[in-house]
């Protein structure tokens, strides 16, 4: 019973980690779009931790934990509304004594409205709110689930020996690809690809200190992502998932540092930070399988494939504000291919399982994106109009600024 209650501590400490990483994503959001827009990122973010939470209580974690016998073919069943405790709900045997049915879900609904909050950040500044919300509501609830009942929940990933420890597939990049979905739908931002006597000019972010202080919490929430992914106290794997997971995020801000430098002959702050999460989001699929040395490799590759993929998306005229698709699409690609590369796992039979579960889940989420959002697009719209875009959301959604007494750059 001791240890039931050391571990189920350590757990409920990393729920709260984690949901303090919904402040990170609010801030970095903000800091990276303009000032105008900004009552609206704090609405939508603050909208998708309520709303996830009680769509998983309503039925998001008996879509996800369903129970799959033994034998079926784990695609997809559903235990019932609610979540009511069983009767070893509260005891040792549940989980092996490493929570409760109470922690766990908790510690699972927080997950779910990451995903969410990817795509937040991809269509920031021209997206309706209405639409967003349906959107969210219809893909934290649904397609997340699904999708994690494939690994998590005991479904056919998890038999076929798909590997993904914290969801660099499972929550990144069922994120990251209905936020290029969205992205595509929706088109870029008025004046960004517009050139000026043949060059073409970025729209800044309004506030840089707030987008640092935004990645530094999400490198601390980080801490409960991956270290309560082990799903107990347990001293030796706990602190070697801490140890890779803080490596390869160094790793990935000196990759994208670099790889900036020589690219664009600067030293760009804002591809710094999201090449720390870049090598987060990489390490996440395997943190507790690689060494420390791995876990820098990883991590590094993630930074440069951040500063590849901005650039490749911006050829492709695909407007992400904030580079979301770049860290958790791009990353969590990567990251759950390298666990067949690199750590204990590391196999050429492991490789193309991984290379499996990344191209199923990847489809499956590019189509119901599609559907869900292609469908919002032609009944109730998506995107605001020239007038409101040009004014700032925050006016003509929420009717009230961000920063009532004084007035910074509008631009």
């Amino acid at each position: 019973m001791e240890m039931l209650t050391v571990n189920n501590l350590w757990m409920m400490v990393c729920t709260g980690l984690v949901f303090f990483m919904h402040l990170g994503f609010s801030l970095l959001e903000i800091g990276l779009t303009r000032q105008k827009n900004t009552i609206n990122i704090l609405f939508k973010n603050i909208f998708i931790i309520c709303m996830g939470l009680l769509v998983y209580y309503i039925g998001g974690f008996n879509l996800m934990y369903p129970g799959f016998e033994e034998g079926s073919m784990g695609i997809i069943k559903f235990a019932g509304f609610g979540i009511a405790s069983p009767e070893n709900g509260m005891t040792a045997e549940y989980a092996s004594g490493g929570y409760t049915w109470w922690t766990d879900f908790l510690f699972q609904g927080m997950f779910a409205a990451t995903a969410a909050t990817i795509v937040s950040g991809a269509v920031a500044e021209r997206i309706k709110l209405t639409s967003f919300m349906l959107f969210s509501l219809i893909y934290v609830g649904l397609v997340y689930p699904i999708v994690g009942s494939w690994k998590w929940g005991g479904g056919w990933l998890d038999g076929l020996g798909f590997y993904d420890f914290a969801g660099s597939t499972l929550v990144h990049s069922v994120g990251g690809w209905a936020a290029l979905v969205a992205v595509w739908l929706l088109g870029p931002r008025i004046g960004k690809y517009l050139k000026i006597n043949g060059k073409s000019f970025p729209i800044l972010g309004h506030n840089i200190p707030f987008a640092t202080a935004g990645v530094l919490i999400l490198w601390l929430g980080w801490f409960g992502f991956n270290g309560g992914s082990v799903l107990s106290a347990d001293p030796a794997l706990t602190s070697l998932t801490l140890v890779t997971t803080c490596l390869a995020a160094a790793a990935g801000g000196f990759g994208a540092a670099i790889t900036s430098l020589i690219k664009d002959k600067a030293f760009d702050l804002t591809m710094f930070l999201n090449g720390i999460l870049g090598g987060l989001v990489a390490i996440t699929a395997g943190a507790d399988q690689m060494s420390p040395n791995e876990s820098v490799v990883v991590g590094l590759i993630g930074g440069i494939i951040v500063v590849l993929a901005v650039a490749l998306l911006d050829k492709l005229k695909l407007d992400d504000p904030v580079g979301a698709i770049a860290v958790h699409l791009g990353c969590g690609i990567w990251g759950t291919l390298a666990v067949g590369i690199f750590g204990e796992l590391a196999s050429g039979s492991q490789f193309l399982t991984q290379l499996i579960g990344v191209s199923v889940i990847g489809a499956f989420c590019l189509i119901t994106s599609f559907i869900i959002l292609f469908t919002i697009k032609k009944t109730m719209g998506l995107r605001v109009s020239k007038k409101e875009e040009l004014e700032g959301l925050d006016s003509s959604e929420h009717g009230m600024p961000a920063y009532s007494d004084f007035r910074l750059n509008e631009h």
